[in-house]
């Protein structure tokens, strides 16, 4: 695959999803991250918070671009020719919400991008941002779940939030 697109609100971003960009960077001469605004979420860190970590725990991969995204998906995808948009699954409740989005996507694309799926590794099949944000604000050690570098700015950003309020 010539060149793919994976992106996610990343809030923050996980060990799961720096795995699930390792695979996935393997399977592209060029993987581009975007880091997305969502409008049904309310982001607990800012995009340039969010873009910051994402581009720390990923400067390793040398064939991986991060960028900021709020644009209609299929539209970007097609206008920037991207091969392949990858999506990372959990569970079945991630199947069962991405099967819809991979339809709604194909009726963009009409053939020229392909939605591609990489199953979480076991290990991480239970973590996702919200978890890691709850824990982390009732004080729990989450150090396990996002690198050291993501974990230094979440408590850095903790403190700027708190100073503000």
């Amino acid at each position: 695959m010539k060149k793919g697109f994976c992106c996610g609100t990343f809030d923050p971003i996980t060990v799961g999803h720096i795995d699930m960009i390792e695979r996935a960077a393997k399977l592209c001469d060029k993987l581009v991250v975007g880091v997305v605004v969502n409008l049904a979420k309310n982001s607990y860190f800012d995009l340039e918070q969010r873009t910051e970590m994402v581009k720390k725990a990923t400067e390793h991969l040398k064939n991986v671009e991060v960028v900021r995204f709020s644009e209609h998906l299929p539209t970007y995808v097609i206008e920037n020719g991207f091969d392949a948009v990858i999506r990372g699954l959990r569970n079945e409740s991630d199947f069962d919400y991405e099967i819809g989005i991979a339809q709604l996507y194909e009726h963009f694309f009409k053939g020229r991008c392909e939605t591609v799926y990489i199953m979480t590794r076991p290990e991480w099949s239970y973590i996702s941002s919200t978890i890691v944000r709850q824990n982390f604000e009732l004080g729990a050690d989450v150090s396990g779940w996002v690198t050291d570098d993501v974990y230094k700015l979440m408590k850095k950003y903790k403190n700027i939030k708190k100073q503000g309020e």
